[in-house]
């Protein structure tokens, strides 16, 4: 009991801690802010396609993979050029990026001029840029923070961005009912600016690598990869999450499709639904470094894989009671938010841990090019299957494969059993 009581107050005492450095406050405004604002927008898109432009199957699944083809197209070379960029100024950039795509959307509403084919246009460079922001502001928390407060500060990140996905689509929800879906994303763009401003704040001495530095842009992609897939355990997790993304992506692509028409829901009852769902996230990122503590690194990333799994199995449970869909619907997503919150921080808190500082962006560049990579795929092919076979049966087909993916990637490899798992470069020699 008194290693217990000694454990949480140091524990305590590390989570205090992380919040006195002012750097990782304000990055820590600046992603909340832009989670709030990309939230606020989240069911926007969506609603616009499924609902004012009557978009089939197949138009879902595309503009899903719009979104996320840039993490495939130019996942790899993004690590290698933010290695070499200041991050902070890469950050700034992309939020402006970001804000001033999606403003396009309702000024062509506005002109009577919104087609499909914009809302691909505008997704595609809404997610190139997100591919900087992530990899950047993944890259930068450890240059910001000391080693031991690179797990609580990303359980401060991700807590915030929980709470965003908790109240932005609810809160999106109850607009929808007063405002035209394109007007919401004026709070979405007005998000990216508040980052922006946040962002601009931290004072970071980052170098600028300088040319001679640097060696050629192939030969500094190969050497992530390299770091990425000769190191057992985080080869085993790639793995597993690229998995995991790509079998998930086959019922998630269809949800707005599966709720807005085959459950005959309004967009309120849909954003509701999601913000309360969302919540499990915040409890997941909350209690996650507790559970590290508890359960082990490892055996945490193997078990909430697989119970993610099962909170989906639950979500689609709405399909075969629809008089009960609503309770089915936000238990299932409890679950998988608050279990993949726990898999997030156990994951990225242990790469992170795990990388020299100079190849931080293309260590998180290779893994999101596997991991992020398959999404387009997985959003195109479910929109294939769903207009051929059906969106319920698709969905069902990504369930049943997520839920396998981890018994056979992880389930019986040494993570399993690991309590601790290692860091630094020594580990991985």
């Amino acid at each position: 009991m008194a290693n217990e009581t000694a454990d949480a107050s140091a524990e305590a005492s590390r989570l205090h801690s992380v919040w006195r450095n002012p750097n990782f406050r304000r990055l820590w405004v600046g992603e909340s802010l832009s989670q709030l604002g990309e939230n606020l927008g989240t069911l926007a898109i969506p609603v616009i396609a499924v609902i004012m432009l009557h978009a089939t199957a197949q138009e879902v699944g595309f503009l899903t993979a719009a979104q996320q083809l840039a993490f495939l197209v130019i996942g790899l070379p993004v690590g290698a050029w933010v290695d070499r960029m200041r991050k902070r100024r890469v950050m700034i950039t992309a939020d402006a990026v970001r804000a001033g795509a999606l403003l396009t959307i309702p000024a062509a509403w506005l002109l009577g001029a919104l087609h499909i084919w914009q809302l691909y246009a505008v997704a595609a460079v809404v997610g190139g840029a997100t591919v900087f922001f992530d990899v950047t502001y993944q890259s930068i928390v450890p240059r910001l923070v000391i080693s031991e407060h690179v797990a609580p500060a990303n359980s401060g990140l991700e807590t915030s961005a929980q709470v965003a996905r908790v109240g932005g689509p609810a809160l999106s929800g109850a607009l929808l009912a007063v405002v035209k879906a394109p007007l919401l994303l004026f709070a979405t763009a007005l998000g990216y600016v508040a980052s922006m401003i946040a962002v601009a704040t931290i004072r970071d001495e980052e170098p600028r690598r300088e040319a001679s530095e640097s060696s050629s842009l192939f030969a500094e992609i190969g050497e992530g990869l390299r770091f990425v897939f000769t190191h057992d355990l985080l080869t085993r997790i790639t793995i597993n999450t690229g998995a995991m993304n790509l079998f998930d992506g086959l019922m998630t692509t269809l949800v707005p499709l599966f709720v807005l028409r085959q459950l005959h829901f309004t967009p309120t009852v849909y954003g509701v639904v999601e913000g309360i769902g969302a919540a499990g996230g915040i409890l997941g990122a909350l209690a996650t470094p507790s559970l590290m503590r508890r359960v082990g690194e490892g055996s945490l990333i193997v078990w909430s894989a697989i119970a993610s799994g099962i909170g989906s199995v639950i979500f689609m449970l709405a399909a075969v009671f629809p008089t009960a869909a609503i309770p089915f619907l936000i238990g299932g997503m409890f679950v998988f938010s608050f279990t993949v919150l726990n898999y997030n921080i156990a994951q990225v808190s242990f790469r992170q841990r795990l990388c020299p500082p100079r190849l931080l962006g293309r260590m998180n560049a290779s893994i999101r090019f596997v991991v992020w990579g398959v999404m387009p795929i997985a959003a195109a092919l479910a929109g294939w299957l769903g207009g051929w076979f059906g969106v319920v049966p698709t969905m069902w087909l990504g369930v049943g494969l997520s839920v396998v993916a981890p018994m056979v990637v992880v389930l019986f490899s040494p993570l399993r059993t690991m309590r601790r798992l290692p860091d630094g470069v020594a580990s991985v020699e």
